[in-house]
């Protein structure tokens, strides 16, 4: 597998999904510095074309398609370890999403992960504190489309991230909606973006960081018309906001607006973009806002090559799999039947599924440490409280699609094969919770195990579970479930599972 990694010298490319524009960033880490390949970033209003009932609209869907066919030509021949796709509040909004992404992940031909708000809040300050170095504690900003964040941190160190339900696109939808800027509507303006970011006023204190950055979109394009107008060297000042919205008010409709340095496709979400900063401005007592160089894209880039890094360890380890031992001691989990179920988990996996270079046998293992979190709500039907919390929890480096997946195979660890039915439409999907199931089986008794006692083989598109007679003679309570468990999927399965002797 290590052997298939692409060059860690090479290219790499990360897709940003966001409300207001798609952005694809290609670039290159060597020697720990930073630098660009390419980049392209189209707006495409996607979080513009949520209907009132959190539907995306056909044609806010076409216009992201047609977008992200183009990235795909631009990708022609990166490897699938050398992209990596995110969405953000958008699609964590829309109800339709899982259509998009089908759609969307056809196009492109690269899986789409939707990162929860505080994971994209890590990965942003993740960009910004490589490309802007610094030792001071910092506050950072990013506006989005339909959400804002918030990070504090030392270094490369993000030490608080949140994330806000309050953007440039919706912002400038709710107030300005018909183009028509008056005093009043920056005034309502504020307030809404007072009353979203209020919660924050403690833990984003001004006595808590130095400095302050702004990364992406909004911060960007108000440094720049700032900056081309004459009124500050591209820093985001109080009285620059001022400045900003008393010349909104002078044009009166956002197509009269014609600033220095603004952009025809920045006009009409600038209104919901500048009451957001003049809030934070006046409410968290920040002067200068400066103009960052990172953002989430980099940020992206930055924690692939990492991923990329550790997997040409024997034992590969990132950020998930801390989150994960974190998760473990706050849930108290067993970890003596964790290391077990894992072990004989991913030894089945390596039988059916050998040289898998996807982060699928990564995902089995995680399943198998958090497989038993519910305890701690209740011992009656643990599976289930297990995979609640392992779908909701915040766990720094995990994307919530990837959480989902992992939480889809705790549900499965044990009863029936239903309530999967969706899922196990997906072959790999099948055989991992196969393998998780029958280690859960094995390892029923909570003590110890011979892992060599039983071999999983394919044979054809069903399973063949091996084992000696003196074992199954000396184990029939185990064998009593496994057949049991034969039976299962036999009757709720996509594949046959077969026990044999041998």
């Amino acid at each position: 597998m290590r052997a298939s990694l692409p060059l860690l010298s090479g290219p790499l490319a990360a897709i940003d999904l966001g409300s207001n524009s798609f952005r694809l960033e290609i670039g290159q880490l060597q020697h720990g510095r930073y630098r660009r390949i390419d980049y392209l970033k189209e707006t495409v209003r996607l979080g513009g074309g949520l209907d009132a009932d959190g539907m995306l609209t056909e044609a806010a869907v076409q216009r992201g398609l047609d977008c992200l066919r183009r990235f795909a030509s631009r990708l022609a021949g990166f490897g699938p370890q050398q992209v990596r796709a995110v969405a953000t509040q958008t699609l964590r909004e829309a109800r339709n999403r899982n259509a998009f992404l089908v759609r969307a992940q056809a196009v492109l031909g690269h899986p789409i992960e939707v990162v929860s708000g505080r994971e994209e809040a890590r990965l942003i300050y993740a960009g910004v504190s490589h490309l802007q170095p610094g030792a001071a504690s910092r506050l950072v900003v990013d506006i989005g489309g339909r959400s804002t964040e918030m990070i504090l941190g030392q270094g490369r160190t993000a030490l608080l991230a949140e994330s806000f339900q309050v953007g440039s696109v919706s912002l400038s939808m709710r107030f300005f909606g018909d183009g028509r800027l008056s005093a009043d509507a920056f005034r309502a303006a504020q307030i809404a973006a007072g009353a979203e970011l209020e919660e924050a006023l403690q833990p984003f204190a001004p006595q808590r960081w130095q400095e302050a950055l702004g990364s992406s979109g909004t911060v960007g394009a108000v440094s720049g018309l700032l900056a081309a107008s004459g009124v500050t060297d591209g820093r985001i000042t109080p009285d620059g906001l001022r400045w900003c919205i008393a010349e909104c008010l002078r044009a009166g409709h956002v197509d009269a607006l014609d600033l220095p340095g603004l952009r025809p496709e920045r006009r009409a979400v600038l209104p919901g973009g500048l009451a957001i900063l003049y809030t934070l401005a006046t409410h968290f007592g920040i002067a200068s806002l400066q103009a960052a160089r990172g953002a989430l894209r980099q940020g992206v880039i930055i924690e692939l090559r990492e991923r990329l890094e550790a997997l040409r360890h024997a034992q590969p380890e990132d950020m998930r799999d801390e989150s994960v031992r974190e998760l473990q001691v706050r849930f108290g989990v067993a970890a003596d039947q964790a290391v077990r179920v894992r072990a004989l988990a991913q030894a089945f996996h390596d039988q059916v599924l050998p040289g898998d270079d996807s982060d699928s046998r990564r995902e089995l293992g995680w399943a198998c440490d958090l497989h038993e979190i519910g305890l701690m709500v209740s011992h009656h039907d643990h599976h289930r409280h297990s995979a609640y919390l392992v779908a909701n929890v915040d766990a720094p480096g995990f994307s919530q699609s990837q959480q989902r997946r992992v939480s889809a195979l705790v549900l499965g660890q044990r009863g029936g094969l239903r309530k999967l039915e969706p899922d196990l439409a997906n072959p790999h999907f099948a055989w991992q919770a196969l393998c998780l199931r029958l280690a859960v089986i094995k390892c029923h008794a909570r003590g110890a195990i011979d892992a060599k006692a039983l071999r999983l083989k394919r044979d054809g598109a069903h399973a063949r579970l091996l084992f000696g007679r003196d074992w199954a003679q000396s184990r029939p309570r185990t064998l009593h479930l496994l057949r049991e468990e034969a039976q299962t999927w036999a009757g709720q399965g996509p594949m046959k599972l077969l026990l044999a002797e041998g």
